[in-house]
């Protein structure tokens, strides 16, 4: 049996180790990968001597996928927690703590975002469960068009934006309420009479001390070699896959050759591309699914620079500032602070917004030291500095994007020996790409027989 996996990130190389697992030495097993490396959107680089994830440092923890595969490769003493500090919103100028008890920074009353927004912004809050709702069960808006017409634009930009930015690299009125905040659209759908109602039954319950994020202490190269190394492909990097004919053998895969089966596991825009003949509607539903675009500027500064005492420092939209979030990660992280240097992760990019991302390096190391003295009041010089560039890194989850993928999946489902995966399927973290590959070899597995 030969298998072409294409694309190399985490959803590739999950569903490669998964097919090797599941067929052992039988199995010819290629995979293929446009850029020179393998990783996708996860990529560990060396910074002050030491290593540095410069895309996803951090992955949902209370999700099973990544704790269960570290143990299953024996991984299990990398797994790592934050130190528990919370971030702050910068906003008007000033620094003010993230708001608690909010989802995804949607508060369920005025307490949560007390300060960070105005008196009448709080009364409107307030005043909410008052007003009638308008919301069609099974429907989709955007985010920022739910929360803005309820609680005003200040919780959208202020609140809001910031934490959905940090996920999708894309602003409130880019993300559809459905597939951002499912438990959210679940309570409405239920006949919650109001947002603030449905928020208080969306949020999950405060008891809970578990960790909410996790992350590799030697970064996410360790997951990534382990999985390689375990699937064991002959891997083509630097290679575009051009055609994906259907034949009555199997697949074509131009240019890697004949094959029994095909898992795509690349962005939408490309799955898009290779399916045009083989499954036209889901190549159709597939391209209109957008991609942001960001870039990461890693800093390393002299270790005895006072961070304040937070994980982070989001941006609210709208605020004089080139960047849009700051990772205070050697306070965020206790295996980054017994480090030489303290390290700061400067986010840039939002959906729609690129013009940043063309700077030469030095300019946004310039941008990121800038910002970061602003935000900190302190005098930043860097010591080391890394910039890395996302081109087309993220999928935004638009209003409808649910639907989207019901029919990408129920038209693939209907080709024999095809199946995709990918961030722009069911979540762009790290956990739900694993389980999105994990599910593709299992659709590949039960072809094969």
């Amino acid at each position: 049996m030969r298998v072409a996996v294409v694309g190399g990130g985490i959803s590739g190389l999950v569903a490669a180790y998964r097919l090797r697992v599941a067929l052992g030495d039988e199995l010819e097993l290629v995979l293929v990968e446009q850029r020179e490396r393998i990783g996708g959107v996860l990529y560990t680089a060396e910074l002050a001597g030491d290593p540095m994830d410069l895309g996803a440092e951090a992955f949902i923890a209370r999700r099973p996928e990544i704790p269960a595969l570290l143990r299953e490769l024996g991984l299990e003493d990398q797994l790592v927690y934050p130190a528990g500090r919370r971030p702050l919103i910068w906003s008007g100028g000033t620094a003010h703590p993230l708001p608690e008890g909010t989802l995804m920074g949607i508060p369920a009353g005025p307490d949560s975002v007390a300060g960070l927004v105005d008196d009448a912004t709080l009364a409107r809050i307030a005043d909410e469960p008052n007003r009638p709702l308008r919301w069609t069960s099974g429907g989709d808006v955007a985010v920022a068009e739910l929360v803005g017409e309820r609680f005003g634009e200040q919780v959208v930009r202020r609140s809001v934006d910031p934490l959905l930015g940090g996920v999708y690299a894309g602003l409130a009125n880019s993300i559809g309420v459905r597939s951002a905040l499912p438990t959210l659209a679940a309570a409405l759908d239920a006949g919650a009479p109001s947002l603030t109602q449905a928020v208080a039954r969306a949020l999950p319950p405060s008891s809970s001390t578990a960790p909410v994020f996790g992350g590799i202490r030697d970064g996410y190269r360790v997951l990534l070699d382990a999985l390689l190394a375990a699937a064991a492909p002959k891997v083509e990097t630097g290679t575009a896959v051009t055609d994906l004919i259907r034949t009555p053998e199997g697949w074509r895969v131009d240019p890697i050759g004949a094959v029994d089966a095909v898992v795509l596991a690349t962005p939408a825009p490309v799955t898009a591309a290779l399916l045009r003949s083989a499954s036209p509607e889901a190549a159709r539903a597939a391209a209109t699914i957008e991609l942001s675009s960001s870039a990461l500027v890693a800093l390393a500064l002299p270790a005895d620079t006072p961070l304040p005492d937070n994980s982070g420092i989001l941006v609210a939209t709208g605020e004089p500032l080139r960047a849009k979030a700051f990772t205070l990660s050697s306070r965020k992280w206790p295996h980054l602070a017994a480090r030489n240097v303290a390290l700061v992760r400067v986010s840039f990019g939002r959906f729609g917004d690129d013009t940043l991302l063309s700077w030469p390096d030095p300019d946004l190391i310039a941008a990121a030291a800038a910002d970061l003295t602003t935000v900190t009041g302190l005098e930043i010089r860097p010591v080391s500095a890394l910039v890395q560039r996302w081109p087309g890194g993220l999928p935004q989850y638009a209003p409808g994007h649910d639907d989207r993928v019901v029919e990408i999946e129920s038209a693939v489902a209907d080709v024999p020996g095809l199946a995709v995966a990918g961030a722009y399927l069911h979540g762009v973290g790290v956990p739900a790409c694993t389980a999105s590959g994990a599910a593709a070899a299992t659709r590949i597995l039960a072809h094969l027989g």
